[in-house]
C-alpha cells in the first residue's frame, strides 16, 4: 500500500482519525475537516510497537472516522529517520485491518511543539508527563492543513 499525504477528492467533511506511533505509547487524535481543528483523545501502550487492537478497534467503532492520519518520522533534513519502517508498518497495518483510507504526513518537532504547548499554554502550570495525544492532534492540524489547500484547490478547478 502507498501513503499519500492527501486523498484525491477533498470536496466533503470528513471525520479524520490521527496517530503518533510509537513503540512504547501511541498517542491518538480525532478531528473534523469542516473545523480544521483536532483534539486529544487517548494515549494507548503498545509492547515493541504492537498496539491493543482491541482498544484502537473501540475507538474506531465510536468515532467512525473516514481518514487515518499517521505522523511519519523523517529526519530534520528531509531523510528517512531509522525509525521511519515501523511506521510505515503500522500504518500499512491500519489500512489493512480496518480497510480506512491511511495517509501520511511529517511528524517533524510534533512531539516537541506538544511539549512547548504545554510550556508556554494555557495548562503551563499542569503537569502533564505524557504529550502522545497531543502530538497526534498536532499531525492532524498539520495535515488539515494541507487538506484545506487541496479543497481549495479542487474548488478553483
Amino acid at each position: 500500500m502507498v501513503i499519500n499525504r492527501l486523498p484525491t477528492d477533498c470536496s466533503k467533511p470528513v471525520t479524520v482519525m490521527s496517530f503518533d506511533y510509537g513503540t512504547v505509547k501511541i498517542g491518538i487524535a480525532i478531528g473534523q475537516s469542516i473545523s480544521s481543528t483536532a483534539e486529544p483523545l487517548t494515549i494507548i501502550k503498545a509492547k515493541d510497537g504492537i498496539p491493543d487492537w482491541s482498544q484502537i478497534t473501540s475507538l474506531i467503532e465510536s468515532w467512525d472516522p473516514d481518514f487515518f492520519v499517521v505522523g511519519l518520522p523523517y529526519n530534520l533534513d528531509g531523510s528517512n529517520s531509522e525509525f521511519l519502517q515501523r511506521a510505515l508498518k503500522f500504518a500499512n497495518r491500519l489500512n489493512g485491518r480496518f480497510n480506512i483510507p491511511t495517509f501520511g504526513i511529517d511528524e517533524s518537532l510534533s512531539s516537541e511543539t506538544a511539549k512547548e504547548k504545554y510550556k508556554i499554554g494555557s495548562l503551563k502550570n499542569t503537569i502533564r508527563k505524557e504529550i502522545d495525544d497531543v502530538a497526534a492532534q498536532i499531525i492532524l492540524e498539520t495535515w488539515f492543513s494541507e487538506y484545506n489547500k487541496n479543497t481549495s484547490l479542487d474548488q478553483a478547478r
